[in-house]
Protein backbone atom coordinates (compact mmCIF):
# COMPACT_ATOMS: atom_id res chain seq x y z
CA UNK A 1 0.00 0.00 0.00
CA UNK A 2 1.35 3.57 -1.12
CA UNK A 3 1.61 6.12 1.57
CA UNK A 4 2.10 9.59 1.24
CA UNK A 5 3.13 13.00 3.59
CA UNK A 6 2.61 16.40 3.77
CA UNK A 7 5.53 18.52 5.09
CA UNK A 8 5.03 21.82 5.47
CA UNK A 9 8.21 23.81 5.14
CA UNK A 10 10.27 21.42 3.85
CA UNK A 11 12.73 22.84 1.43
CA UNK A 12 14.98 23.39 3.74
CA UNK A 13 16.73 22.87 7.19
CA UNK A 14 14.85 20.09 9.48
CA UNK A 15 11.97 20.31 7.17
CA UNK A 16 14.32 18.78 4.16
CA UNK A 17 15.75 15.93 6.32
CA UNK A 18 12.08 14.71 7.09
CA UNK A 19 11.37 14.86 3.47
CA UNK A 20 14.24 13.14 2.68
CA UNK A 21 13.84 10.16 5.73
CA UNK A 22 9.82 9.76 4.91
CA UNK A 23 10.93 9.77 1.16
CA UNK A 24 13.82 7.00 1.93
CA UNK A 25 11.05 4.88 3.36
CA UNK A 26 8.90 4.78 0.82
CA UNK A 27 6.35 8.10 1.03
CA UNK A 28 5.27 9.89 -1.72
CA UNK A 29 6.28 14.14 -0.36
CA UNK A 30 3.79 16.16 -0.58
CA UNK A 31 6.89 18.96 -0.39
CA UNK A 32 4.94 22.53 0.87
CA UNK A 33 7.43 25.54 0.61
CA UNK A 34 6.71 29.68 0.71
CA UNK A 35 9.57 31.44 -0.94
CA UNK A 36 12.58 29.14 -1.02
CA UNK A 37 11.12 27.50 -4.81
CA UNK A 38 14.67 26.58 -6.32
CA UNK A 39 15.93 24.60 -3.08
CA UNK A 40 12.32 22.80 -2.84
CA UNK A 41 12.90 22.31 -6.93
CA UNK A 42 16.52 20.79 -6.51
CA UNK A 43 14.91 18.72 -3.19
CA UNK A 44 12.18 17.22 -5.28
CA UNK A 45 14.49 15.80 -8.10
CA UNK A 46 16.53 14.06 -5.80
CA UNK A 47 13.38 13.11 -3.60
CA UNK A 48 12.25 11.23 -7.25
CA UNK A 49 15.56 9.47 -7.09
CA UNK A 50 14.29 7.57 -4.56
CA UNK A 51 11.67 6.07 -6.33
CA UNK A 52 8.70 8.30 -5.40
CA UNK A 53 6.37 10.71 -6.18
CA UNK A 54 6.81 14.09 -5.18
CA UNK A 55 4.47 17.30 -5.93
CA UNK A 56 5.67 20.62 -4.80
CA UNK A 57 2.70 23.08 -3.57
CA UNK A 58 3.60 27.01 -2.78
CA UNK A 59 1.54 28.51 0.07
CA UNK A 60 1.56 31.32 2.12
CA UNK A 61 0.44 29.96 5.42
CA UNK A 62 0.10 33.36 6.82
CA UNK A 63 -2.96 33.73 4.71
CA UNK A 64 -5.91 31.54 7.08
CA UNK A 65 -7.75 30.31 4.01
CA UNK A 66 -4.65 28.99 2.91
CA UNK A 67 -4.28 25.76 5.25
CA UNK A 68 -8.29 24.23 4.01
CA UNK A 69 -7.21 25.27 0.04
CA UNK A 70 -3.34 22.86 0.84
CA UNK A 71 -5.16 19.84 2.12
CA UNK A 72 -7.25 19.82 -0.90
CA UNK A 73 -4.78 20.03 -3.55
CA UNK A 74 -2.35 17.51 -1.61
CA UNK A 75 -5.15 14.79 -1.65
CA UNK A 76 -6.09 15.49 -5.33
CA UNK A 77 -2.57 14.43 -5.94
CA UNK A 78 -1.91 11.75 -2.94
CA UNK A 79 -5.31 10.85 -2.28
CA UNK A 80 -3.43 7.96 0.65
CA UNK A 81 -1.77 10.59 2.20
CA UNK A 82 -1.89 9.46 5.78
CA UNK A 83 1.37 11.85 7.46
CA UNK A 84 0.99 15.44 8.17
CA UNK A 85 3.95 17.25 9.20
CA UNK A 86 3.45 20.37 10.81
CA UNK A 87 7.09 21.97 10.36
CA UNK A 88 6.68 25.31 8.77
CA UNK A 89 7.59 28.17 11.28
CA UNK A 90 8.88 31.78 11.77
CA UNK A 91 11.34 32.71 14.40
CA UNK A 92 11.52 36.60 14.68
CA UNK A 93 13.22 38.02 17.65
CA UNK A 94 11.91 41.79 18.91
CA UNK A 95 11.77 43.23 22.03
CA UNK A 96 8.45 43.47 23.72
CA UNK A 97 7.46 47.39 23.33
CA UNK A 98 8.08 46.87 19.72
CA UNK A 99 5.90 44.34 18.33
CA UNK A 100 2.89 45.27 16.55
CA UNK A 101 -0.31 43.77 15.32
CA UNK A 102 1.43 42.76 12.15
CA UNK A 103 4.14 41.02 13.73
CA UNK A 104 2.05 39.04 16.05
CA UNK A 105 -0.83 37.81 13.62
CA UNK A 106 1.71 36.57 11.50
CA UNK A 107 3.63 34.51 13.46
CA UNK A 108 0.60 33.67 15.28
CA UNK A 109 -0.50 32.75 11.74
CA UNK A 110 2.16 30.13 10.77
CA UNK A 111 3.14 28.82 13.86
CA UNK A 112 -0.22 28.14 15.29
CA UNK A 113 -3.07 29.06 13.30
CA UNK A 114 -2.12 26.99 10.53
CA UNK A 115 -1.30 23.91 11.74
CA UNK A 116 -4.54 24.14 13.14
CA UNK A 117 -6.45 24.10 10.38
CA UNK A 118 -4.23 21.99 8.98
CA UNK A 119 -4.93 19.29 11.02
CA UNK A 120 -8.54 19.99 11.19
CA UNK A 121 -8.96 19.45 7.47
CA UNK A 122 -6.35 16.99 7.24
CA UNK A 123 -8.16 14.85 9.68
CA UNK A 124 -11.50 14.94 7.87
CA UNK A 125 -9.69 12.25 5.26
CA UNK A 126 -9.85 8.17 5.71
CA UNK A 127 -6.10 7.51 4.96
CA UNK A 128 -4.98 10.53 7.84
CA UNK A 129 -3.25 8.28 10.25
CA UNK A 130 -0.63 10.52 11.93
CA UNK A 131 0.48 13.82 12.68
CA UNK A 132 3.62 15.36 14.21
CA UNK A 133 4.36 18.65 14.83
CA UNK A 134 7.71 20.60 15.30
CA UNK A 135 7.51 22.54 18.60
CA UNK A 136 10.52 23.76 20.81
CA UNK A 137 12.40 23.33 23.65
CA UNK A 138 11.95 26.68 24.71
CA UNK A 139 7.88 25.39 25.91
CA UNK A 140 9.61 23.92 28.65
CA UNK A 141 10.42 27.52 30.07
CA UNK A 142 8.59 30.80 30.78
CA UNK A 143 10.94 32.86 27.71
CA UNK A 144 10.76 36.21 27.39
CA UNK A 145 12.94 36.39 24.44
CA UNK A 146 11.23 35.72 21.15
CA UNK A 147 8.56 36.97 22.38
CA UNK A 148 5.66 35.88 20.00
CA UNK A 149 6.90 33.16 18.70
CA UNK A 150 7.45 31.49 22.42
CA UNK A 151 3.44 32.37 22.60
CA UNK A 152 2.57 30.59 19.72
CA UNK A 153 5.06 27.61 20.65
CA UNK A 154 3.33 26.81 23.73
CA UNK A 155 0.02 27.45 22.15
CA UNK A 156 1.26 24.21 19.58
CA UNK A 157 2.74 22.57 22.74
CA UNK A 158 -0.56 22.11 24.25
CA UNK A 159 -2.88 22.16 20.92
CA UNK A 160 -0.94 18.68 20.67
CA UNK A 161 -1.80 17.21 23.62
CA UNK A 162 -5.77 18.16 23.31
CA UNK A 163 -5.80 17.03 19.42
CA UNK A 164 -4.22 13.56 20.15
CA UNK A 165 -7.29 12.75 22.64
CA UNK A 166 -9.70 14.11 20.27
CA UNK A 167 -9.16 12.75 17.21
CA UNK A 168 -8.02 9.29 18.80
CA UNK A 169 -8.24 6.76 18.01
CA UNK A 170 -8.72 7.32 14.29
CA UNK A 171 -5.17 9.35 14.57
CA UNK A 172 -2.15 10.03 16.71
CA UNK A 173 -1.04 13.05 17.66
CA UNK A 174 2.61 13.88 18.88
CA UNK A 175 5.21 16.52 18.62
CA UNK A 176 9.28 16.84 18.70
CA UNK A 177 10.75 19.83 20.55
CA UNK A 178 14.18 20.68 18.98
CA UNK A 179 16.64 22.31 21.14
CA UNK A 180 19.71 24.06 19.31
CA UNK A 181 19.97 21.61 16.51
CA UNK A 182 21.13 24.23 13.57
CA UNK A 183 22.54 27.43 14.06
CA UNK A 184 20.80 30.31 13.59
CA UNK A 185 20.95 32.35 9.93
CA UNK A 186 24.76 33.72 10.16
CA UNK A 187 25.98 31.67 12.97
CA UNK A 188 28.02 28.27 12.46
CA UNK A 189 28.64 25.34 14.31
CA UNK A 190 31.10 27.30 16.86
CA UNK A 191 27.72 29.06 18.42
CA UNK A 192 25.92 25.20 18.82
CA UNK A 193 29.34 24.13 20.50
CA UNK A 194 29.11 27.33 22.73
CA UNK A 195 25.73 26.87 24.49
CA UNK A 196 26.38 22.76 24.18
CA UNK A 197 28.29 23.71 27.30
CA UNK A 198 25.46 24.25 29.53
CA UNK A 199 23.64 21.49 28.80
CA UNK A 200 23.31 18.04 30.59
CA UNK A 201 24.61 15.74 27.83
CA UNK A 202 27.76 18.70 27.16
CA UNK A 203 27.25 17.78 23.61
CA UNK A 204 25.70 19.27 20.27
CA UNK A 205 22.47 17.61 18.93
CA UNK A 206 21.94 16.60 15.39
CA UNK A 207 19.59 16.72 12.86
CA UNK A 208 19.60 13.12 12.97
CA UNK A 209 18.73 12.99 16.65
CA UNK A 210 15.44 14.77 15.31
CA UNK A 211 15.10 12.15 12.57
CA UNK A 212 15.10 9.27 15.34
CA UNK A 213 12.56 10.87 17.45
CA UNK A 214 10.53 10.99 14.13
CA UNK A 215 10.98 7.92 13.44
CA UNK A 216 10.13 6.53 16.74
CA UNK A 217 6.26 8.44 17.26
CA UNK A 218 5.61 7.39 13.54
CA UNK A 219 6.50 3.62 14.15
CA UNK A 220 5.01 3.32 17.63
CA UNK A 221 1.11 2.99 17.48
CA UNK A 222 0.93 2.76 21.24
CA UNK A 223 2.24 5.99 21.50
CA UNK A 224 -0.15 9.69 21.32
CA UNK A 225 -0.33 12.94 22.83
CA UNK A 226 3.67 12.86 23.24
CA UNK A 227 5.43 15.65 23.36
CA UNK A 228 9.76 14.42 22.70
CA UNK A 229 12.48 17.11 24.14
CA UNK A 230 15.09 16.65 21.55
CA UNK A 231 17.56 18.98 23.79
CA UNK A 232 20.43 17.15 25.32
CA UNK A 233 18.18 17.95 28.59
CA UNK A 234 17.59 21.72 28.26
CA UNK A 235 14.20 21.09 29.17
CA UNK A 236 15.59 19.78 32.51
CA UNK A 237 17.38 23.24 33.24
Amino acid sequence: MRRAALVTGGAKRIGKEICVYLADRGYDIALHYNCSHEKAKTLSLQLKKLGVGCRLFKADLSTPKTSEALISKVFKQFPHCCVLVNNASVFKDKEFADITLKDFEQDMAINFTSPFFLTQQFSKHKSASDIINLIDTRVSKTNSSYFTYNITKHCLYKFTQMAAKKLAPKIRVNGICPGDILPLEGLDESYLKKRSKRLPLKRVGSVDNVISALDYLLSNEFVTGQCLFVDGGEHLL
